[in-house]
């Protein structure tokens, strides 16, 4: 891989590690040390989580128009900014600020990186945005098991690991990313020429295929937020909660050289991926509406996890085959406007079940909306068969 895509998924791991000392244990901060309920600590999420559409949307119109650099420094020193505030002051309400503007700037970067990684290196294909996502899950291994000792000691120290490892971000995003800002001006220039495009074809089809990935969102952040609580509740420690994620982590790079081959074999017919996974991910709900037992949570992590692997890199990657040059960015902020609806209205959704109903009525639903996702999955390349020869979207 070329050095800039190095420095790309060296910046995705420090900050990935670093948000995820906070983000699985913010159900728990909220419900057990703030003293809200699982509705109020969801609607705080979904807070976030809006903010982090507008973010999304912006990060990555900004990088259609100023390049990937300007954009991704915009996101980090807000941020920075956010997290320094958090450090000082977490009572309920300037935690709820401070976790709002961070979700909106968190939402630049993301889009920002997924399209950089597409720019410099066009020809690695799934291989660019199979990195990225191999760089959050390392992220995902190490913050949340760190993060589990810290809260066991003080959840002071967790704001202050996170804020900590964002200066780093900083630093390695000022000095490795500057070298890709010579890009922008080329990169505007095709902004400019993709205005006289007309088919929205593709764009259809890509809209159709985020209903499905929305809905696997919804399900996935219940592990989250619902689960998170749940686990406290019948007896599960927090480190060994945190090591779930670590789990998670872990099983996404370890098992790369298995799911390889499959995935391989599976590159030129997308769906097959993308039902594959959709169908795992479902299972793994299936058997935590069982779990009582630690071991039985780490079974259901291990599959959600064999589920991700295959659906998670496969969306951008279609993303990214479908956006006309120049609009990369937007096409790219569109996904993770995507997820990040999932994780807005996901937790609200799933406190409400489980404080009206019960946590396994939560896992029977969640199983349904994975039986529509495949469904949307199986259809949503029925706009370009209508009309062969469409290939570019405005």
């Amino acid at each position: 891989m070329p050095k800039r895509v190095w420095l790309l998924i060296i910046g995705m791991l420090v900050n990935v590690t670093g948000s995820s000392f906070l983000w699985p244990l913010n159900t728990i901060y909220m419900h057990e040390h703030l003293g809200v309920s699982l509705s109020v600590a969801g609607l705080v999420l979904m807070a976030n989580a809006g903010a982090a559409i507008i973010g999304n949307l912006l990060g990555g119109t900004l990088f259609d128009r100023i390049g990937g650099y300007k954009s991704i420094m915009t996101g980090i020193v807000i941020t920075l900014a956010a997290l320094t505030g958090l450090t000082i002051w977490h009572t309920f309400m300037p935690y709820v600020t401070f976790l709002i503007i961070m979700g909106f700037s968190s939402g630049i970067v993301f889009p920002s990186m997924y399209a950089m990684i597409g720019t410099v290196w066009p020809e690695g294909g799934r291989r660019g945005f199979n990195a990225i996502y191999l760089a959050q899950n390392v992220g995902v291994a190490i913050g949340p098991a760190l993060a589990g000792f810290l809260a066991a000691v003080s959840f002071d120290y967790i704001f202050m690991a996170n804020l900590g490892m964002y200066i780093l971000f900083f630093f390695i995003a000022l000095i490795g990313f500057r070298s890709m800002s010579s890009d922008a001006a080329a990169h505007t220039s095709l902004l400019n020429e993709s205005k006289k495009i007309r088919n929205f074809k593709p764009f259809y089809a890509l809209l159709i295929l985020l209903a499905g990935y929305l809905l696997c969102w919804v399900g996935y952040v219940q592990w989250q937020t619902t689960i998170s609580t749940y686990t406290q509740e019948i007896g599960i420690s927090l480190n060994q909660y945190s090591l779930l994620w670590s789990l998670n982590g872990a099983l996404i790079v370890a098992g790369q050289p298995f799911i390889k081959p499959l995935v391989k074999r599976m590159e030129h017919n997308i769906k097959a991926q993308l039902v594959t996974g959709i169908v795992i991910m479902m299972s793994s709900f299936l058997v935590v509406g069982f779990a009582e037992q630690f071991s039985m949570f780490v079974v259901a992590m291990a599959i959600l996890t064999i589920g991700e692997m295959f659906v998670w890199p496969a969306v951008p990657a279609v993303a990214s085959q479908l956006a006309p040059k120049g609009r990369e960015g937007f096409y790219q902020g569109i996904v993770n406007s995507t997820a990040t609806v999932g994780r807005m209205f996901g937790p609200l959704f799933g406190g409400l079940m489980v404080d009206l109903y019960s946590m396994q009525a939560l896992f029977i639903v969640i199983t349904f909306l994975l039986v529509f996702s495949i469904l949307t999955t199986l259809a949503y390349d029925r706009p370009l068969k209508e009309k062969i020869g469409a290939t570019k979207i405005a």
